[in-house]
Order: structure tokens, then sequence, then C-alpha cells
């Protein structure tokens, strides 16, 4: 560790948001590997704060302090690992930035066709969450902006919704065929001895990362193949004379 770019206790309290007793309380569980000592001074480095951090989220996950200890100390270095496949796996699917917008800015959006019918079959479909007072995130824009483009097109706000109904249904058994694919195939060789070694951790934690682009690339070459059968057999009924 350079003892120049190194950190006291109270820098290391700040970095963390943790107060000095606290990270003492932690060094005399075992929970923080101790310091180097220089002239008296304890000086602390990147391990200590990526361990401080490990074990906040820990807690934030629902662990005590005495399984923190007890994971960190018999887990030989595999729960850091693990931790990064769960935040791998765990993480939003997408990068979509939700939006927001009132009642009367949706109903603008979508034609001035919203009713209550259609509002709470929208919320239940999660293209929308109510926030109160009016208020509602819209989690996918795309979404909602394909289904202002329909309108548009003339197509009904009942029609519309029954379409994103279909889509969350058949999105959902794709999503589910590929999630079980992953777990029978990748996690479960890896898995089959009981084996906690980071490497196994790091695998599976690259192998679901992986998996995103993938699942994505085939669902989107999938359905243009879909589609564009679809589009020819009914186009030549249109243009049959």
């Amino acid at each position: 560790m350079e003892i120049a770019t190194a950190l006291t206790i109270d820098e290391l309290a700040r970095e963390t948001g943790m107060t000095v007793r606290n990270i003492r309380a932690h060094q005399s569980r075992g929970l923080l590997p101790p310091p180097v000592v220089q002239a008296r001074t304890g000086y602390y480095g990147p391990e200590h704060v990526a361990r401080i951090k490990l074990i906040q989220e820990m807690q934030a996950d629902g662990f005590n302090l005495a399984s923190i200890q007890r994971l960190l100390q018999g887990a030989t270095g595999a729960v850091e690992e693990a931790l990064g496949f769960k935040r791998a796996a765990l993480a939003p699917f997408g990068e979509e930035e939700p939006e927001f917008a009132t009642l009367e800015e949706l109903d603008a959006r979508l034609g001035g066709a919203v009713d209550e019918r259609s509002l709470r079959q929208a919320e239940k479909l999660r293209l929308i969450r109510p926030l109160g007072d009016g208020r509602y995130e819209i989690p996918s824009p795309t979404l909602l902006r394909a289904g202002e483009e329909l309108i548009e097109l003339g197509v009904p706000l009942r029609h519309v919704l029954a379409v994103a109904e279909r889509i969350t249904r058949h999105s959902r058994a794709i999503a589910e065929t590929f999630v079980r694919l992953f777990v029978q195939d990748v996690v479960g060789p890896i898995r089959k001895g009981g084996s906690d070694r980071p490497e196994d951790w790091e695998r599976m934690r690259v192998a679901v990362e992986r998996l995103r682009p993938l699942a994505s690339e085939a669902l989107h070459a999938g359905f243009q193949q879909t589609m564009t059968r679809a589009v020819e057999r009914s186009f030549a009924d249109v243009l049959e004379p």
C-alpha cells in the first residue's frame, strides 16, 4: 500500500459514510483486515474501502454482522465474487431512463382516450406506475412512444393495450425460457459439485452478462424473420386481385 495515497481512519470513515467507532468495531470482529501502521498511524487502502462497501451491501440485503462474519471467514474470498454475480443477475436488463407524466399529459399523448379502465390495464401491464397526486412513472418510454404512434395511425387505445398485453405475455415466456436454459445448462454444471470457489462465481457472472445481449439479439433476429413472413402473408391477401 502506498502511504501517500492511503487513508487514515477518519478519511476512511468519510469515504465510506461510516463512523470511526463502527470501523473499529468491524476490525475487532475480524470483518476488516488490519491497517498498515507507520509512525503509530494506521493507514487503509482500496481493499478496506471495498470490504466496507461489501459489508454495507450485505447488510442492505438483510445479513446481520454475525452472518457476514461467518461468510467472510468461511468463503475463502468467494463472497465478493458471489455478490458480483448477484449484482449482474439482478441488474435491470435494459438501460432506459423512465419518464414522468401527469394524467392529463398521458391522456393527451394517447389521443384523449384514457379512461379508468384503460388506466387500470396500463398499470397492470406495468406500462405506467402511479406515484400519487395524479403523477405517473413511465418505466419504458419506448413502449409508450410505440403506443402513441399506433394511435396516430388510427389504432384504438384498447387495441394498443391488447397488443401490449400479448407482448408482455409472450415476452415473459421467452424470458423464462432463456433463464431456464441458463440455470440448467450454465449455472447447473458449475454449482453441481457444491463449489464455492471465487473463479466459479466469476464464470457465472461473466456468463449472465453475456446472456443479456445474446437473448436480446436472438429475440430481435427471430422477430424480424417472423414479422417478414407475417407481413408477406397479410399483404398477399390485400394485394390479390
